[in-house]
């Protein structure tokens, strides 16, 4: 069967979906990826795909450029002309589902996360609501990556109820992401790994850290992650610039290995405001490291309060400094006990065989 897999970036593909691919392949089938062209594009053609370059903006809402974009995803599977097409990320879903109607080619779905649009209501999350409400009539299924997503999209009726179904994000390969004990580290560590825009509550970490810092705590705050300025959420890198000369955080900046930053931190951090699966999240507790995040749909269903980690209250810059000095006062044993809960968590439901093996079982069904 030829199948083509599409997302916003090609780096996406090959870092969240490189197992289900390679499955895929090894299943017999051939694996065309359409994304945008970065670094990682060659990496998917050496590992087997044929390669589709798209435009794709993924950074905001611009319904001309995007009407352009269906217009595009159109005219490339007709031309591949595909068996299956499996989409990912906002804009895919939509306009590639509507690309691929039009050509009768059938869609399997994955809601990775809502987006900007869902965490406020206006006319852009008006539009997005009608957009996801006409395009998800057609696809086989939607997959979606907690409950409270697929509840939502029910409950709005923006979906048939027997087309979606629930899926653990993306999955981690638990023979990459290892248990780790805890560093022994001369200043506590705490990490937070996120694009740097305002919806992953970049701004909360740092004023959680100033008023952590006004109490005398002897820590460090590491951010690891991409500058994204063209993002309309995004942060200048202006201010990012002056968190780090005022000597609030260390910018570890974007790297293509995690792990060496995720082993050397005492508690990895993400203050979002709302998540699919938090893939972070999920490497974190691969490894065994204690969490703290928030209280909001994705990240709950990684970081079970005081189980593997603590739950803050969403925007609560008090409640967070509160969560992460309640983490720094913990003895070693304890956050050891919480990372050895959260590696146990993963390993029982976040293992991404039980994700290649639901699209495997999704594309017979199609087939």
């Amino acid at each position: 069967m030829k199948i083509a897999i599409v997302l916003n970036t090609s780096w996406n593909i090959y870092n969240f979906r490189l197992g289900l691919v390679r499955s895929l392949i090894n299943e017999g089938h051939e694996i065309i990826a359409v994304a945008p062209y970065d670094d990682y594009s060659s990496k998917l053609i050496q590992i087997g795909c044929r390669y589709e370059k798209v435009t794709m903006d993924s950074r905001g809402a611009n319904p001309i450029k995007d009407f352009g974009l269906s217009i595009e995803l159109f005219r490339i599977y007709r031309r591949i002309k595909p068996d299956l097409i499996l989409h990912f990320t906002i804009k895919p879903n939509i306009y590639g589902t509507l690309a691929a109607k039009m050509l009768g080619i059938p869609s399997i779905n994955n809601v990775c996360g809502l987006g900007t649009v869902f965490l406020n209501r206006g006319i852009v999350s008006f539009i997005a609501r009608m957009m996801y409400k006409i395009a998800f009539r057609f696809p086989a299924k939607v997959l979606f990556q907690n409950d409270q997503d697929k509840k939502l999209f029910i409950d709005e009726k923006l979906i048939a109820e027997d087309i979606a179904e629930l899926i653990p994000g993306s999955g981690i390969d638990l023979s990459k992401f290892v248990p780790a004990t805890l560093p022994q580290n001369k200043e506590f560590t705490f990490l937070l790994i996120s694009r740097l825009i305002h919806d992953k509550g970049i701004v909360e970490y740092i004023e959680a850290i100033k008023i952590l810092k006004k109490r005398g705590i002897k820590a460090r705050f590491q951010i690891l992650g991409a500058i994204d300025e063209e993002h309309r959420r995004g942060i200048p890198a202006n201010i990012i610039n002056s968190w780090i000369h005022n000597g609030l955080i260390e910018y570890l900046g974007r790297v293509p290995d995690v792990r060496n930053y995720i082993k050397n931190a005492d508690c990895i951090v993400l203050p979002s405001y709302r998540e699919g699966t938090p893939r972070t999240l999920l490497e974190a507790a691969g490894m065994a490291r204690p969490i703290v995040t928030t209280n909001v749909a994705g990240c709950n269903n990684v970081v079970k309060d005081n189980y593997n980690g603590f739950l803050c209250s969403l925007k609560d810059v008090d409640d967070l400094a509160n969560k992460l000095l309640k983490m720094y006062n913990l003895s070693i044993k304890e956050r050891q006990t919480f990372g050895n809960n959260g590696r146990e968590l993963v390993e029982k439901s976040y293992n991404e065989n039980v994700v290649i093996n639901k699209y495997q079982e999704l594309v017979n069904y199609v087939a």
